[in-house]
């Protein structure tokens, strides 16, 4: 119950201090996300990169600051618990007229969560629901940038209103032909919509700001015709020359833009706004309204992806709980340990009625992984902060979650105690894991291969392969590159998973097999020549790989080149040489000026079976 009386002068001056804590971190996220329309502009792509990467700290060193400065003035984690109740009343009443309410209860979440033993955390010391309302909030400002800005086109105007849509972003540099590329927008629009009835009411909605990641500027928006809604997204790039020598870095980019691509509908947004890819820098004022827009173009997509997507992954984790723990007061199957084959240094679980799997650093491992809790650690946060090009899937990590015991299978249980003693803790009818990932489920890849038809058998290994040379566009080697460590999602792509042997590619040595010194070298069953840490030899994968025959034609029809070290070196020179390569999250065929003739992966059929989870 929290008091009637708010009669402790330093519960409104901590709230305070949380407060400042909090926009002064959003004040420096909003700054790294406004600078990348510069960078862009620049075509400064490790800059880009860059603040992507630290983007993603600065939120674990504003919540610690905080909680030193708490610490030091007020002794805070000594303060009786009447006073942390009236820290919340006033921080709901500071946050009445905030502009990211949302955002700035979840950071009172993590530093009052930081201070405080994890046995509070289910009480009254937190936002364990939002107070503040996030419907319809805007800034009043006249001099204040709308969220999004509507257009209202007759036929003969659309034309010039996908001009005025574009100049609007102001981009510092000249389009190579934007009258072309309008023309090509206005064509897939026709392609897309076809023949319709113009209402009176047609109108385009797009959002204020430009979406940057990695090389490219994306506007985003949907078109309103009557009752019908279709969403659009126009990805802007920076005209290269053209390469002639696959080993050297191509010229300096002669500053021009064009628009690659146009991309409409549901799906097409899904696949840009995957959780297998580094999230957008945006400039906005008022985040819940851009994700309020974005729902509602991708009305499956939950709320808690589109915050992380947007970069605001703390945000997502904090709703992403609480729809699991909502889950869960509505289910009644047990967590398990996951079907399938189970890892050498993972323990993994999950519930049959949840679409992801929770998994668990053991304590120890076999003799062949040389590894160690903090060097998986490191692994998993090099793929958070790393670009994951649609192929590396994001993980959420918790620490201290504290499940119910009785929704725990007994076998899971006792795996836990065996293999993760020092992360489990029995604390009466809660179990505590104090450290965990959690991650999407999807179909392994080697299961896919066994179910699949010969013809999905034969996309599945052009998309693997796909999958690899975009990792390796990503500077990635994955290390262990055999199928289980694989999966495949609900739209077909397959997806790396499996972080704890990968390496950045400019770390490895990649060499050829030696050739055999005698016959006693060539009948040997044992590797006869050194090898070093960092050595990879990419001619011994395809005895691991390609035993399946229809498997091995389709690889070597299409990925032949992965078996060759000259082709694993060249790229290894291309990314030292400064290259950032374009790995495009849409198929080839929906470029203006390409044509791809190999088809999409045909995603996995609907199953009410139970599928094995990796």
């Amino acid at each position: 119950m929290f008091p009637h009386e708010l009669n402790d002068p330093r519960a409104f001056e901590i709230a305070q201090a949380m407060l400042e804590g909090f926009d002064k971190h959003y004040r420096l996220f909003r700054a790294a996300s406004a600078t990348a329309k510069q960078r862009f502009e620049r075509a400064d792509w490790h800059g880009q990169q860059r603040a992507q990467r630290e983007r993603i700290e600065f939120y674990d060193l504003r919540v610690d600051e905080a909680v030193a400065l708490l610490e030091q003035r007020y002794k805070t984690s000594e303060l009786p618990t009447e006073v942390w109740q009236q820290v919340k009343l006033h921080y709901i009443g500071l946050l009445t007229r905030h502009l990211r309410p949302e955002l700035a209860e979840t950071f009172f979440n993590s530093v009052t969560t930081r201070i405080l033993h994890h046995s509070y955390f289910h009480n009254d010391f937190i936002f364990v629901r939002p107070a503040i309302s996030t419907e319809f909030i805007e800034n009043d400002e006249p001099a204040a940038q709308p969220t999004y800005r509507c257009y209202y086109p007759s036929q003969d105007t659309l034309r010039d209103t996908l001009m005025r849509i574009v100049w609007n972003f102001q981009l510092a540099l000249e389009f190579e032909d934007l009258q072309r590329d309008v023309d090509k927008v206005l064509e897939a629009i026709g392609a897309e919509l076809g023949s319709f009835r113009w209402r009176t009411n047609f109108q385009v909605q797009v959002l204020s700001s430009l979406f940057f990641r990695n090389k490219g500027a994306y506007i985003v928006g949907k078109i309103i015709n009557g009752f019908t809604e279709t969403p659009f997204a126009l990805p802007i790039l920076h005209k290269e020359a053209p390469v002639l020598d696959n080993n050297a870095p191509p010229a300096k980019a002669p500053g021009q833009l064009f628009i690659d691509a146009a991309l409409f509908g549901e799906d097409d947004l899904l696949m840009l706004f995957s959780f297998a890819r580094a999230y957008f820098l945006v400039e906005m004022e008022v985040p819940s309204a851009y994700v309020q827009f974005l729902r509602s173009l991708m009305p499956r997509k939950p709320r808690s992806e589109i915050y992380s997507a947007l970069g605001l992954q703390k945000q997502g984790k904090n709703l992403f709980y609480r729809d699991f723990l909502n889950h869960l007061r509505h289910s009644s199957d047990k967590f398990r340990i996951a079907p399938g084959i189970k890892g050498m240094v993972m323990l993994v679980f999950d519930l049959p009625s949840y679409p992801f799997v929770f998994k668990v650093i053991k304590d120890f491992y076999p003799p062949q992984k040389d590894t160690s809790r903090e060097q998986i650690q490191s692994k998993y946060l090099l793929v958070k902060q790393h670009d994951r090009v649609g192929r590396m899937a994001d993980t959420l990590e918790y620490t201290q979650v504290a499940f119910p015991r009785h929704r725990f299978e007994e076998e899971l249980i006792a795996e836990l105690r065996h293999f993760c003693p020092s992360l489990l803790e029995e604390n009466g009818d809660d179990l505590v894991i104090k450290h965990l990932y959690i991650e999407r489920r999807m179909v392994p890849l080697n299961i896919y291969l066994q179910e699949a038809s010969p013809a999905q058998v034969a996309h599945a290994v052009v998309e693997y392969g796909n999958a690899i040379k975009d990792l390796v566009a990503a500077n990635i080697f994955p290390g262990d590159m055999l199928w289980k460590n694989f999966g495949v999602t609900r739209h077909g792509k397959v997806v790396f998973y499996d972080y704890d042997e990968i390496e950045y590619l400019t770390d490895c040595n990649f060499r050829a097999v030696p050739e055999p010194r005698n016959e006693e070298d060539e009948l040997s069953g044992e590797v006869w020549y050194p090898v070093g840490k960092h050595d990879v030899f990419p001619e011994t994968f395809g005895p691991f790989l390609l035993g399946h025959p229809g498997v091995r034609d389709v690889f070597m029809a299409h990925h032949a080149d992965l078996l060759d070290p000259a082709f694993w070196q060249g790229h290894k020179q291309r990314i030292q040489a400064g290259h950032v390569e374009d790995v495009f999250p849409y198929d080839a065929h929906k470029r203006f000026h390409v044509r791809d003739p190999v088809p999409a992966l045909k995603p996995p059929e609907p199953q009410d079976r139970e599928l094995p989870i990796h």
